[in-house]
């Protein structure tokens, strides 16, 4: 591993620029993230505006391991750009979605949760308020108008994180989010780290600290698709999900409350199949989501860090992914809403179903719902004395 670089970070930016910086193996060209930026939202004319008062530098950042594997991260919303992992003939491919400019990612071009990490809450809150501590938090309804969603408008993944380390295998970012920012109580510090191992496995460690009671609930939203081909879908990848049961959900999008069994569903997968097989038999929860899947399991390994909670293959690549958290749910979203006119990597324009997302989690809606029976592992509020921290792990490996 190459020695640690210390960033101090900064409230403006420095207009420092990087020197013809090589293409990455992905093919990105990290002068096409080098901006200066930050976002806010216009209450007034709903609409997303640039801050230039607040803007930070924005950087693309390229880890890379003995093998050969490659993660580029990007401090505007810490998102994950792309993941060159070798398929079964050991060539690299990328199977993360994202786009190969930063300006993709800004909310007035794209509303986009490509690759980002979420806060403050990740998921849903139903009717944007929860009670804490006998007060009502009343959030932004930025879902449909229905509930808050990521974290509100601007949400962490529209914002730039401070970068506190970089080296050839780690980068470490910085949130800091003052009291009543999108509405939600307490000044909080997130620090996100990335590593990527030896072993072909990207880490994520999320820990944060706040003065004051909140909710905290933060996840990585990268698209995988492991077929070697962003082109393709995931409807043949095959996914295991270590589940006995999930949380049932509205037409909304919103869990009611009921812990149900997988069993006789088509949300079991307790026994590796095809992502699409039950896509098109009428699953009316299903069609609620989109034609997909939108909803969140109960990790059978209830916080056990050690245990494989989620596992996906790609016959056409043979990649494999292992998926690992100490969190008690895993969202799994099967883009269902991507339509073919988002130019991504290499002028992909990515289609329904191009991807999934494995998002670990509290379960949606923990606020309002986590003295139910079977949520108790749900439990989001944070307070000074009982910091947050939560892990993951996306192990890759080939299957020949």
């Amino acid at each position: 591993m190459g020695s640690a670089v210390a960033v101090a970070f900064l409230s403006a930016c420095s207009g420092s620029q990087q020197a013809a910086p090589e293409l990455t193996a992905s093919g990105i060209n990290p002068a096409d993230f080098d901006t200066c930026i930050a976002v806010a939202y216009d209450y007034e004319n709903h609409k997303f505006v640039s801050d230039t008062a607040n803007a930070k530098d924005v950087r693309l950042y390229k880890l890379t391991n003995k093998n050969g594997m490659e993660v580029c991260i990007t401090n505007f919303g810490g998102r994950i750009v792309s993941i060159m992992v070798p398929n079964k003939d050991g060539k690299l491919v990328d199977v993360a979605c994202g786009f190969d400019k930063v300006e993709n990612y800004f909310p007035w071009n794209y509303e986009t949760d490509f690759g980002c990490s979420v806060g403050r809450y990740a998921n849903r809150i139903n009717g944007g308020q929860f009670v804490l501590e006998g007060d009502t938090v009343k959030l932004d309804k930025n879902n449909n108008g229905f509930h808050s969603l990521h974290g509100g408008y601007t949400g962490w993944q529209y914002q730039v994180y401070d970068v506190l380390e970089s080296t050839d295998q780690s980068l470490t970012i910085k949130r800091v989010s003052p009291d009543g920012d999108n509405k939600f109580p307490g000044n909080v510090d997130a620090i996100v780290k990335f590593e990527l191992t030896d072993n072909n496995e990207i880490v994520i460690n999320y820990d944060a600290t706040t003065d004051k009671p909140t909710v905290i609930n933060m996840t990585n939203h990268t698209y995988f698709n492991l077929s070697g081909d962003l082109n393709n879908t995931i409807d043949e990848s095959i996914l295991q999900v270590n589940a006995d049961y999930y949380t049932p959900a509205d037409r909304t999008y919103m869990p009611t409350g009921e812990i149900k069994a997988v069993e006789g569903t088509v949300f079991d997968f307790r026994t590796p199949k095809a992502i699409g097989t039950d896509f098109n038999k009428g699953d009316e929860e299903i069609k609620n989501a989109g034609g997909g899947y939108d909803h969140n399991w109960v990790l059978n390994t209830k916080g056990d860090e050690t245990k494989v909670c989620a596992t996906m293959t790609d016959p056409r690549s043979g990649i494999k992914l292992e998926m690992y958290t100490n969190e008690p749910g895993v969202q799994c979203y099967t883009a269902n809403f991507q339509d073919g006119t988002r130019p991504g990597k290499g002028g992909i324009m990515y289609q329904k179903h191009c991807a999934i997302c494995l998002e670990s989690q509290k379960f949606p809606d923990s606020p309002n719902k986590y003295t139910l029976e079977g949520w108790e592992l749900s439990n989001s509020t944070v307070t000074p004395e009982k910091p947050y921290h939560s892990y993951v792990k996306y192990a890759f490996s080939v299957e020949k």
